[in-house]
């Protein structure tokens, strides 16, 4: 089972990308996911590595634009309502592609964007909601009985505003996708960790069945699944993984402790990884994407782990 590692864990310490590439493999990596802090500069170095670590995909935006002060995956979003903010983003994923075409990615990752929640009177967003999540006793309760009032007007806030996100969203799609499809890559959209990530499970559903055959798929974070879960905010990560599991091109593999996007190795917090094996078994990419403080030990181990649990045959 072939297992990847983004390069946003260890390219803010390495500068060198033919560096980073070494180390993945060091740590026993197959291939790399080039994240979306890399720089321009790093390219160089990922292609001398190619032989031995290839690229199976790109996490947009990549490499950093020249003039933003970082690298981010939101720095303008396709799934947005204002005209401008698409067609920067429209730019910007254009010289994506361009850099996995060059690479050999054969899989873009992008954060589509979000639905607004906000209103004239009452502001329904994640934020807020997390607030009312908090009892007087500090500590998160999603049974409390304010936030389930309020999770249950944001749902529905939400559902109309995605539905008409959708159609906004459909017409990005009709842009960029012959040009996907001409350079051979899949445009995969990313599950995110707040009530407002747009496409959620259901919109996903509906985009697949409207690009059926199209390079378009779905991409699976198992952190960002496990904090939607955990706030009420969708069905059980498992539940969704499965639900989507036909439309997957691939995953990222990290770790939280329920409410907060850690981003650690897997085994440190609540992702029921074995529960996972079905969807990891298909055929799709799997990407471990950890952030600092995760340490190489860590990594390593974790990666250990999860190939023994996804590749052992019960007894």
């Amino acid at each position: 089972m072939r297992f990847a590692l983004s390069t946003n864990w260890n390219n803010t310490r390495l500068s060198d990308g033919a560096a980073i590439a070494d180390e993945a493999l060091e740590l026993g990596f197959d291939a790399l996911e080039l994240g979306f802090r890399t720089q321009p500069e790093q390219l160089a170095g990922f292609k001398s590595r190619l032989g031995a670590m290839p690229v199976d995909s790109v996490h947009a935006y990549c490499p950093v634009p020249i003039g933003a002060p970082s690298g981010h995956p939101e720095l303008h979003q396709l799934a947005a309502k204002d005209e401008d903010e698409r067609a920067l983003a429209r730019l910007l994923m254009r010289k994506t592609l361009a850099c996995a075409a060059e690479l050999g990615a054969k899989v873009v990752v992008t954060h589509a964007g979000y639905v607004d929640l906000d209103g004239f009177f009452v502001n329904c967003g994640s934020d807020v909601l997390r607030r009312l999540l908090k009892g007087p006793d500090g500590k998160f309760d999603p049974a409390r009985p304010v936030y389930a009032r309020h999770l249950k007007k944001a749902k529905a806030r939400r559902r109309t505003r995605g539905l008409k996100l959708l159609e906004v969203f459909r017409r990005e799609l009709d842009l960029l996708l012959p040009e996907f499809e001409k350079a051979g890559v899949t445009l995969a959209l990313e599950n995110l960790p707040r009530l407002e990530g747009f496409p959620n499970a259901e919109e996903g559903e509906v985009l697949m069945k409207a690009y059926a055959g199209a390079p378009v798929r779905l991409w699976f974070d198992t952190g960002h699944a496990r904090v939607r879960e955990c706030h009420g905010w969708s069905d059980p990560a498992t539940a969704v993984a499965e639900r989507v599991a036909p439309h997957v091109a691939g995953m990222h593999l990290n770790d939280v402790r329920d409410f907060r996007d850690d981003h650690r190795q897997p085994g440190w917090g609540g992702v029921d990884f074995a529960a996972l094996k079905p969807l990891a078994q298909r055929d799709v990419l799997r990407v471990f994407e950890p952030h600092q403080p995760v340490s190489f030990d860590e990594l390593r181990t974790a990666l250990q782990e999860i190939r023994n649990l996804w590749t052992t045959s019960p007894s």
